[in-house]
């Protein structure tokens, strides 16, 4: 595992319940802010090994971005169940639910 890769996990693991972050922002935080995209993958294959809140996890427009309806329903319904608002277009208010780590 890459350190940019375990960096990815550890910053995702620290994400508290009732806050979210954007895959550019995660990319940034662990060294590489042009690797969002290794982001999605890294939440994609090791979310279940690494027991990662994925749901947190959104992108820059504050939307929802899995385009399996499953994960999306899925990921809106955890967002809610943690007093996260969700618009009825997949959205996000970025101003209100970011976290900034310090």
């Amino acid at each position: 595992m890459t350190p940019f890769t375990q960096e990815v996990i550890k910053i995702i693991q620290q994400i508290p319940s009732g806050k979210v972050m954007t895959y550019g922002q995660i990319a940034r935080e662990a060294g590489n802010p042009r690797a969002a995209r290794q982001v999605v993958r890294v939440l994609h294959s090791m979310s279940r090994k690494h027991n990662l809140p994925w749901h947190r996890v959104i992108n820059a427009k504050g939307q929802l971005a899995i385009p399996n309806e499953e994960a999306n329903w899925e990921q809106r319904t955890r967002l809610e169940e943690e007093d996260i608002e969700v618009s009825s277009a997949g959205r996000v208010n970025l101003k209100e639910y970011q976290w900034i780590p310090d």
